[in-house]
């Protein structure tokens, strides 16, 4: 685990030198795409692509929790029915829904879901969360890891637990709403996942954010 963030703080340090471009319209300084391509790749699969904790101890858990796998040929088609819906459900309330191949990821800002410095999901957003947690339920045929984010004020030793335990609240909270917990793995990432500066108030508003990310169990899943 050390060994992890340690080399994304690496890529966040070298984004943070030369890799934001400023969006002409609205003057917010942003990640450049090939800074974030470059820190995908120095990470490799581990934050870019695999699920937490390695698709086979996951496929293990599913299974075992009765959960069955989508054959090849029909993951497109359920995966987009859950997209849509999840996009009517969400409609209005600040998270976004951005579909990667087969894959789909929910960003959800903090200011919408957690007070300052806490991990106590607000009373307002629960409503929100109990009609993602309704559709996750219904198309149970997904790994479901949830990514929690900080901007970089503070330490590490104060970002990392707090990001950790936001996403802990999320998925608990899922999980009292139905959705299975042997699909869900957690993450806190801290500050070392930036997708906006950190220079710029707006930029650290985009970066304190949780995201849940949808994968399809694939019979084909190693």
């Amino acid at each position: 685990m050390r060994q992890k963030f340690t080399a994304a703080a690496v890529v966040a340090a070298l984004l943070g030198t030369a890799a934001c471009t400023t969006d002409p319209q609205t003057g917010q300084q942003r990640l450049s795409k090939a800074a974030i391509g470059a820190g995908a790749g120095l990470l490799g699969g581990y934050l870019a692509g695999d699920i937490v904790g390695g698709r086979r101890d996951r496929t293990e858990k599913v299974v075992g929790a009765g959960i069955g796998a989508i054959a090849g040929g029909a993951i497109g088609a359920y995966m987009d029915r859950q997209e849509q819906e999840l996009r009517q459900k969400t409609a209005g309330t600040g998270i976004e829904v951005e579909r990667k191949g087969d894959d789909i990821l929910l960003n959800i800002p903090s200011g919408v879901t957690f007070a300052t410095n806490s991990a106590a999901i607000q009373p307002q957003f629960r409503q929100t969360l109990d009609q993602v947690a309704q559709t996750l339920s219904t198309y149970n045929q997904t790994y479901l890891d949830v990514y929690g984010h900080t901007d970089s004020t503070g330490s590490d030793r104060i970002n990392l637990p707090l990001s950790q335990d936001r996403a802990n609240s999320v998925a608990d909270y899922l999980a009292t709403r139905g959705v299975q917990r042997a699909r869900i793995g957690t993450q806190g990432f801290g500050a070392n996942q930036p997708v906006a500066s950190n220079a710029t108030a707006e930029g650290r508003q985009e970066n304190r954010r949780v995201e849940i990310k949808i994968v399809p169990v694939s019979n084909t899943a190693a």
